[in-house]
């Protein structure tokens, strides 16, 4: 009986606790049990059961964020700013975004059925999916051209950094003159990772600010002297871009380093620290907010791409118009560079 009562208060002074933290109106502050905590831990290595899907909060609804190619989300066709209405039999509307994570996964071969609303749709969509392990590689890479080299990023993990420098010896060993960086439908990840990434192309200089209401919540990212890729480069993005990839895309913005292609960027801009309390459970507090090197804060608001081609993303040139458009506009700068040299 003891046992039972024990652990009735531990679940009553944690759901009092993300009662708690919710009332402050930061769907990115948030408190994690023990198991919870643990479980973002994994996420961080790149590994675990569920769906292959990034959610995220905006004006009090969960949407998506985007799927991860190749995982039970991607397949069934769910899409960037579906919202998240109902998981089996539970309406999820108002839901504090740990507890829909929690619901979205579980153990591998396990089933279940998301409701989403969509624009434009009338009806709320039925997808039916049965749970998988989710391995994650961050980095892919192909080549569109001769002279150009397409790389994309999925998302921001510990082995991002690795697995781009990589990807762009490939390229250069193989002598690609120009990139198209995809960085579409990537939902972030790790600060230090997307920092490290925009170092391999600027020489020097600043990649971001955070500033916060305490001094230790205030830094500048700069990138080191010498860049690894220094040929002509296009990034894509679009409201499935969010946190780390809009560092990346509004440094290259900023720093006159890349065209940017497609949409407006996804405006998640915030920076949490986790505080873990004795009993392993943890608390995520929103301290600070990213800002552009030029100043411009990424929260709410998102980026702007230079050149603005609405389409949806396929990674495949004969149907994809964003990519499409990404390629020519680095064979417009290769054949500028051309003519520089006569």
């Amino acid at each position: 009986v003891n046992d039972q009562n024990k652990k009735s208060d531990e679940e009553l002074f944690y759901g009092a606790m993300k009662g708690m933290v919710a009332a402050w109106g930061d769907p990115y502050s948030r408190f994690v049990d023990p198991d919870e905590l643990k479980q973002e831990e994994i996420d961080i290595e790149g590994e675990y059961g569920g769906l292959g899907i990034y959610i995220g909060s905006k004006d009090g609804k969960i949407l998506v964020i985007s799927p991860i190619e190749g995982t039970p989300a991607h397949k069934v066709g769910l899409e960037p700013m579906d919202e998240i209405v109902k998981i089996d039999d539970d309406i999820v509307l108002g839901w504090n975004i740990n507890d829909v994570v929690k619901m979205l996964r579980g153990e591998p071969g396990t089933k279940v059925t998301i409701w989403v609303r969509r624009e434009g749709n009338d009806e709320l969509l039925k997808f039916e999916m049965t749970r998988e392990l989710i391995k994650i590689d961050s980095v892919s890479q192909k080549r569109l051209t001769g002279d150009v080299a397409y790389i994309r990023i999925s998302h921001f993990t510990q082995k991002t950094p690795e697995e781009m420098k990589s990807a762009l010896k490939v390229a250069l060993d193989t002598k690609a003159k120009g990139l198209v960086l995809d960085l579409r439908n990537n939902p972030g990840g790790l600060l230090d990772a997307c920092v490290a990434v925009a170092d391999y192309f600027l020489d020097g200089g600043e990649v971001v600010s955070i500033r916060g209401r305490v001094d230790r919540a205030n830094e500048v990212f700069n990138a080191n002297p010498g860049a690894l890729f220094k040929g002509p480069v296009v990034v894509l993005i679009n409201e499935g871009s969010a946190s780390a990839s809009e560092i990346v895309a509004g440094a290259f913005k900023d720093r006159d380093r890349a065209v940017l292609v497609g949409e407006k960027s996804f405006g998640k801009g915030s920076v949490q620290t986790l505080f873990k309390l004795p009993d392993g459970s943890g608390l995520f507090v929103t301290i600070a907010r990213y800002y552009t090197p030029s100043g411009v804060v990424i929260d709410g608001v998102g980026i702007e791409p230079h050149v603005k081609v609405e389409g949806k993303y396929t990674g495949k040139l004969e149907d994809d118009e964003q990519l499409k458009e990404a390629l020519k506009e680095v064979e417009a700068f290769l054949v500028k560079a051309k003519e520089a040299k006569r």
